[in-house]
């Protein structure tokens, strides 16, 4: 979709995104971020990527997500501060030897420490667990985005 101009870019986040760095674990869709034309208005907006694909012959939905070639894959607008910094300093990794870009570990992280469900928390313990995250990093990403709380309800639970 990049290589057809129909995305700017993309950064693979959620449960896909945190595969490419900790054991792969149980997920329904994939999440990808892209940015919003800053010319859209008003309540409806068409998300990118949508129209492309539909085109394609990709019709199906699934709640918020276009299926393709049995995935949901919900494009997901980078809507606030740390979405849109995950978005800009995604990374080059190489899926079956395609390169795509995802979203790095530590805002992985963030994105998920913010969210704070349930397994978000204990996705949070397996990056620690497998050192999958640099601590350093992710602790300047939480300060800079206002998460020093959220950090604490966590250690304070003893999940960390």
């Amino acid at each position: 979709m990049t290589k057809n101009g129909e995305l700017e870019n993309y950064a693979i986040g959620g449960a896909i995104g945190a595969v490419f760095y900790v054991e792969p674990f149980s997920t329904q869709d994939i999440d990808v971020f892209v940015m919003m034309n800053s010319e859209a208005t008003g309540l409806v907006t068409t998300i990118p990527g949508w129209r492309y694909l539909k085109e394609l012959g990709y019709k199906e939905t699934r709640g918020e997500a276009i299926v393709v070639e049995g995935w949901p894959v919900q494009f997901i607008p980078a809507s606030n501060a740390l979405e849109q910094e995950a978005y800009l300093n995604a990374v080059l990794l190489n899926f079956e030897d395609v390169p795509v870009r995802v979203v790095l570990a530590e805002h992985l992280v963030a994105i998920m420490l913010k969210t704070g469900r349930l397994k978000d928390l204990v996705r949070i313990q397996m990056f620690f667990a497998q050192e999958a995250v640099d601590p350093d990093i992710l602790l300047d990403i939480i300060q800079r985005h206002g998460l020093e709380n959220k950090w604490k309800e966590f250690k304070i639970k003893g999940l960390l």
